[in-house]
This record gives structure tokens, sequence and C-alpha cells, in this order.
């Protein structure tokens, strides 16, 4: 086929609702889009695990210790998960770090964000994660079947650690009243670079409407940031909490929460690198990966070696 039966061809399997697989034919900027957006949501598993990280050895109990330490290993591995179903478009999990060490691949903006508090480490569960939920039940469906199917698993154990917040907090917010004014303020703090995770406005975004044509994404920034306020006001209010937003109101026609305007001038600081952690995050994760060669070489060295005794 000439390459407008191909995009023809092409663009009646994405309609019909199809997986398009790593070895059939594909546009090239489908694939790029694909790259840049599974790489990035790589890279934020990865480094979503060092604001958490942070707070391991200072848990409160033995028991919260062990459940962090799931949580964050669990991280770990929906980076490995995503980097390997990126890896099934052509690129290498090398060329991908080197892209991110570079500052030409981003993650996401939230884990530029300090955890000052062990409610933090709640907060993030519930909101966060609970963000995070919303997106990549979406991402499920999505038109590129190893990325749906890695989000499978990853949705499974993100729930999970939603549940995992979602307790820290009521337990904190049911405690004393200096638990309480705790979570509180990381709720303060967290709930708006939260809503901004979506990223901006679907008019204000360059690849929404591409992705969405695509069915790479099923549902917009804003449609999806909509569903995670109304499935997360009933559960703040039910804890006794409140959101820091003075505009917030019940719209009874509608049946949404509608919400105040997001700060996009903070969105779009911490996004080009100059939020309260970025520089932190990326010279973390340097020095981390250099002090990891040495594990890679051997694991290299010996795959040859492996493969040299079976020919």
């Amino acid at each position: 086929m000439d390459d407008a039966a191909k995009v023809a061809n092409f663009e009646k399997r994405i309609a019909e609702g199809d997986k398009i697989e790593p070895k059939n034919w594909m546009p090239e900027r489908y694939r790029k889009q694909l790259i840049r957006m599974m790489s990035q949501h790589a890279h934020s598993e990865v480094i979503g695990m060092q604001p958490e990280g942070n707070w391991i050895t200072r848990a409160p109990s033995l028991k919260r210790k062990m459940a962090l330490l799931a949580k964050v290993q669990d991280e770990g591995g929906h980076g490995h998960y995503l980097y390997s179903a990126t890896e099934t478009l052509g690129i290498d999990r090398t060329e991908m770090i080197e892209q991110l060490h570079e500052g030409r691949a981003k993650y996401s903006s939230i884990f530029n964000y300090p955890t000052l508090s062990w409610a933090d480490i709640g907060v993030i569960g519930w909101l966060v994660d609970g963000a995070a939920i919303v997106n990549q039940t979406m991402l499920a469906k999505t038109s590129y079947g190893p990325y749906s199917r890695a989000m499978i698993r990853i949705c499974r154990e993100e729930s999970f650690h939603k549940k995992q917040g979602y307790e820290i907090v009521t337990t904190l917010a049911r405690g004393s009243e200096a638990q309480k004014a705790m979570a509180q303020d990381a709720v303060n703090r967290w709930w708006w670079p939260s809503l901004m995770m979506f990223g901006p406005h679907d008019a204000d975004s360059p690849n929404s409407a591409e992705l969405l044509g695509w069915k790479v994404k099923i549902q917009s920034n804003d449609e999806l940031r909509q569903r995670f306020v109304n499935i997360t006001i009933p559960q703040v209010r039910a804890i006794g909490l409140t959101v820091p937003d003075p505009d917030l109101r019940f719209d009874e026609e509608s049946g949404d929460w509608k919400f105040g305007e997001i700060d996009w001038e903070e969105f779009w600081r911490v996004v080009k690198g100059n939020g309260p952690c970025n520089r932190q995050r990326m010279e973390h994760h340097r020095r981390v990966h250099a002090e990891g060669e040495w594990v890679r070489a051997a694991a290299e060295a010996y795959a040859a070696k492996k493969a040299a005794n079976a020919s």
C-alpha cells in the first residue's frame, strides 16, 4: 500500500476500536507522540519514588514503613513496565533516560513539590495517585496495545495505593487536633498541584486534539479533571477536611462540583524546571543512575555470557 492507503487503513482500524500492535504499520507522528507520552509516564513513576522514599526512614510505625516500602517498590515496577512498553516503539531505554537527563523529556510536575510531613505521604497516595487512576483507567483503553495492557496492572496497584493514602489521612483527620491540622495542611498544599496533573485546558494543549483523534486518549484533560474533582470532594467532606478553594460549589443542574481557576503560571513555571524541587529531583536521579552503572554493566555481561554458552 502507498502511504495514503496505509494512513486510511490505520485510521479505519482506530475508528473501529482495534488495538495497534508494535508490528503494525503506524504513522511516524503517532509513534513519536506515544514515545513522548509513554516515556514521560515512565519517568514520572521513577522520579515519583523520591518524595515518598524520603519518608521511609521516618514512618511512624513498622506497619507504615512496610506499606510505604511496598508502595515505592510498586512505583519502580510501574516505571519498568512503561519503559518496556515504550521500547516496543523502537527506542532504547538508555536513550529515554538520556533525554530525561538532558531536559528533552519531562515527567509529571507534581513530583517537584516537597513532602514536608507524614501527612503528605497519605495525601500523595489519596490525591496524586487518585488523579493518576482517573487518567490511567482511561489509558487502559488506549489504542496502542502494549500501553493499554501495562495500564491494566498498574491501575490495580494504584487503586491499592489510593486506599492506603486515604486510610492514612482519615486516621490523622480523626486523631488529635495537631494531627488533623497536619492533614489539612497537606491537603491545602497538594490540592492545586493534583488538579494540574491533568495538564492544561484542552484549548491550550498542543497535543490533546491529535491524541484524542487517534484514541491514544479517550477523554480530554478538562473532562478527566472534572471527574477527579467529583470523585474526591465527597471523600474530603466525609473526613471533615476542606479544599483551599473559595469558589468551590455544587452545581445542581450538571451534578458537577465547580471549582476555581488553576494558577497556570505556577504550572508552567514548574514544568519549565523552576519548581521547588526540580533541580534536586534531577540531580538525585543523575547521581543514582551513574552509581548504578556497574550493575547494568554486570547484567549485560552476564546476559552476553549466557547467550554465548547457549549458542
